[in-house]
C-alpha cells in the first residue's frame, strides 16, 4: 500500500481497456478498482459478496434479474449503487464511464457464476497499478 496520494488521472491514463480493472489500493481486505466501460459486460452474479459502483464520468446501465423480474438501473456522473450478492447483473455502457468499484480482493470480473465470455472482458481479479 502506497503511502502517497492517488492519482487516478495518471491511472487511467495508463490504461485503455474496457472491463479490465486495475487496482488502486487495497481498504482492509478489499480492492478499490478503475476501470472503463465500454459496450457490453457479460451477465454474472457474486455469491458471497455485494458490488459498489461509482460512476466518475459518463454513464452506466446495470441490468439485473431479481426476483420479480428484470430490470435497469441507470448511473451517471457522481451516482453510486450497491447491487446485493446473488443477484445476476449486467454492466453495460453505449457512450463509455470511468467506474470506481469496491470489491473484496481476489474477487473475479465475472464473478461465481456467469454467462459466456465475450472476448471484449477480461477475466481477472483486477490488475495491480
Amino acid at each position: 500500500m502506497s503511502t502517497q496520494p492517488l492519482d487516478l488521472r495518471a491511472v487511467l491514463a495508463g490504461f485503455d481497456a474496457p472491463w479490465s480493472p486495475r487496482i488502486v489500493t487495497t481498504v482492509n481486505d478489499y480492492d478499490i478498482r478503475l476501470a472503463r466501460f465500454s459496450g457490453e459486460h457479460v451477465w454474472h452474479k457474486h455469491d458471497n459478496t455485494d458490488e459498489f459502483f461509482l460512476v466518475l464520468d459518463g454513464s452506466i446501465e446495470i441490468g439485473l434479474r431479481e426476483a420479480d423480474g428484470e430490470r435497469t438501473v441507470t448511473l451517471t456522473r457522481e451516482q453510486a449503487f450497491v447491487v446485493p450478492r446473488g443477484t445476476f447483473h449486467k454492466p453495460s455502457s453505449k457512450e463509455g464511464a470511468v467506474v470506481l468499484l469496491v470489491e473484496p480482493s481476489g474477487t473475479l470480473s465475472v464473478g461465481d457464476e456467469h454467462e459466456e465470455v465475450p472476448d471484449t472482458v477480461d477475466v481477472t481479479v483486477g490488475h495491480r497499478v
